[in-house]
Formats: C-alpha cells, structure tokens, sequence
C-alpha cells in the first residue's frame, strides 16, 4: 500500500507538470519542472489545488520590481536538503553562499543556513524560523521543496523567495537552474571513451524529469564516441543516501559497468568504483580527492555567480521573480578538469563537443531519437523543445532502465 500511495502521489505531480508546461506561454531560458520528489510535496500542492481559489499570487510573476534593500539589511537564508559538508550538491549551493558573501562584502551575520531539511512540512518549519529570525531573503535548493517555499512566500510578500531545480512562481517567488545536461553530454564523451566492457552505470536519484534528461545526455555523449556503449540506470529514491549510493554503484560494478556515472549528492558512487578498480566521473564538485584513481572528470555548478547576480539585483532595486533556465555560457555550469586517468584523445573529443554546443551546431535532443523500447520520440530533423526537455519521462535507446514512460 505504501508504494501504491507513492506512485499515486508522482502521478498527480506528473501531470501537474504536464499542466504547467503545456499552458506555458514564455520561452524555457526561463522555464519550469514540476515532478515532486515525495507524496507531501505533492501533498501540499493538491491542497492548494483543492482549494478552486483563482491564484492571483502566482500570475503576477515578474509584475513586480521590488524596492531596493540596503545591504546592510539585508538577512538571506538557504535551506539545504543535506549537509553543508555533504562534499556534492548542498556542499556546492554552500559554496555559492560564501563566494556571494565575499563577492558582496556581506558580514557573516547577514546569511543563516539551514541543513538537512527533509521535502516535508520541515521544509516550511525551517523557512518560517528562518523569517522569525528576520530574514528577509530565501533561497531553498532541492526539488522538493518547492511548494512549502510557495505556502510560505504567499503569506509573506514582502520576503523574496528563490528555489533551485523548481517550477512554482509567484509575485515574490524566483525558480533557477542551469543547462547542466550540456555539461551531463560532455562527460558522457569522457565516459565513452573510457569503458572497455561498453557498459556504463548511473547511479540515479529521484525518477523525475530532471534526473532523467541528465542520464540521457550523458547516455547520447558517451554513444557519439563508443556507438557500442549502454548506460544502466538504478534509482536511488533519495538525493542524499551515502550508503544506498555506494551500495547501488556496487551493485552496478557487480554487473559489469567499469565506469560510474551519478546523478546524486556524494562521493559514494566514486569511492565504490575505486574500491573495485574501476572508474568514476562526479557531480556537482570537483572530487578527485575522494577517489583519485577512478575519478575523471565531473560536471559542476557554480552557484556563486548566481547568487552574487541575484542578491545585487536585490540592492539596487531591480530584482522581479522569474523562471530561470540558465545557460552553459553564464558559467553556472560548467566540466571540471580532466584528470589523468582519462584515455588519451579525450580533452579534444570534449574540446570538439563543447565549441559545437556553443556555436549551436550541436543539438543534443536533436532527431531521429527513439526511447529505449524503440518508440521514434524526436523525427529526424527535428529538435526538442525547452519545455520537452524540461519535462521528459523517457529513456534515450541506449539506456537501460525504466523512466515514468
């Protein structure tokens, strides 16, 4: 029965995305993902739903620029779904923090963080101590968090509220992310080019759009150097698990795969894959200390450049909510170096790729695109939509694993 609620409540979220995505009217530089993580998240949504109110709040987004805040006054609060030494995601939103702070000449009273925050009602217990201790600023950064973020940011439009990887905007209310499905496809190649036994693992968190359009551009870069290769996918149901995340990536070792991919918060999956002399590219930070015989390269966020933009914005008086979908080019994402363990040749596939990606010449949900069950899902000479992409449930052909489709 507890499975059952569980797949019930990812429905309702799907098709709440569906919903948002197909009334969306602006283009996807600033779009939206709205696949909850877990049944409350999903819960406080259709709560909201069942209410028939007409949702004023949310369609005034970008209607208002608010008045400058002096820096001085200014008080910011992160909301963290692990710890802020979790050495991967929560790890690089704290990174981006303190650069902000340097950036801005903040004191280190002017920001509060909050660790560990479960997509439940914590979530918006932490954003209203938060508030209670006069912040005035609130960036939450997992998925789940999202619509606790949005109760909390309708009650007080005063407070400016951000959430990363999100859907949900207000009148107060920004969601962000980056183009890291660019950087997922660059360190596909790094991957491909590595495998001897053409098979690759990912160690996957949550069955959501984003986490799927990751290991798809990670499946299509590897596949463009190795047209051999495969990627399986097993699904961690958790962001931050360090012991499920090593023991899913031995179990991935186990059944062949010599190189390990992830799309989840720690260092686990690198570190299992050094254990068992195989290979490993990160996420998030640059982690060759963690395994620096497998460790090849990682995709990284760069979150400071973002929150030292936005909080500027905030005291000159020129900051009105948004659905940001940032690019490469911003430098919010970005590969990290290649280390010495990957196959000659690499650095120039990936030099080739990346200036293709820049140029615009390289589309990497471009057609003909079949998923794994060998359905066409993008004709040829055809691309994917920003909105397609945000909100994909399905599996590119040389992926082994089962998406929401």
């Amino acid at each position: 029965m507890k499975m059952n609620k569980k797949i019930l409540a990812m429905l309702l979220a799907g098709a709440m995305l569906f919903a948002s995505a197909c009334t969306q009217k602006e283009p996807v530089t600033s779009s939206s993902e709205s696949a909850a993580s877990e049944a409350a998240s999903s819960e406080a949504a259709s709560s909201e739903a069942a209410s028939g109110e007409t949702d004023d709040w949310a369609s005034k987004t970008g209607a208002k620029t608010f008045p400058a805040i002096a820096k001085e006054d200014l008080k910011i609060g992160f909301v963290y779904v692990g710890p802020a030494d979790d050495g991967g995601y929560s790890m690089a939103h704290d990174n981006g923090r303190k650069s902000m702070v340097e950036a801005l000449g903040l004191g280190e009273d002017q920001t509060m963080i909050v660790e560990n925050v479960p997509e439940t009602s914590d979530c918006e217990t932490a954003i209203r101590n938060l508030i209670d201790q006069g912040c005035n600023v609130i960036f939450t950064t997992s998925l789940g968090h999202m619509d606790w973020t949005a109760n909390v940011a309708r009650e007080f439009p005063d407070v400016i509220f951000e959430h990363a990887t999100g859907s949900t905007t207000g009148e107060n209310m920004s969601t962000y992310f980056g183009r890291m499905y660019e950087e997922r496809y660059l360190s596909g190649i790094v991957a491909g080019m590595k495998t001897k036994t053409n098979k690759l693992g990912y160690v996957a968190a949550m069955p959501v759009p984003e986490v799927i359009r990751g290991a798809n551009a990670f499946a299509l870069g590897a596949k463009s150097v190795n047209p051999d290769v495969t990627v399986e996918v097993k699904w961690l149901n958790s962001w931050y698990d360090p012991a499920a995340e090593k023991n899913l990536a031995i179990d991935l070792l186990n059944s062949g795969c010599d190189v390990i991919g992830q799309h989840c918060d720690t260092t686990a999956p690198q570190v299992a894959a050094q254990e068992k002399g195989a290979f490993a590219v990160g996420y998030n930070a640059s982690t060759l200390d963690a395994a620096p015989k497998a460790y090849l390269t990682s995709p990284i966020w760069d979150w400071g450049k973002y929150y030292t933009a936005e909080v500027q914005k905030m005291i000159d008086g020129t900051w009105t909510s948004a659905k940001v979908w940032a690019e490469a080019s911003t430098g919010i994402v970005y590969l990290d170096k290649l280390s010495d363990n990957c196959e000659p040749g690499t650095q120039e596939a990936v030099d080739a790729a990346k200036a293709k990606l820049d140029s615009g010449e390289l589309k990497i949900f471009a057609g003909p695109l079949k998923d794994n069950k060998g359905v066409e899902r993008v004709p040829a000479g055809s691309e994917m939509t920003d909105e397609e992409m945000w909100t994909m449930p399905w599996f590119v052909e040389n992926v082994v694993g089962t998406a929401l489709e």
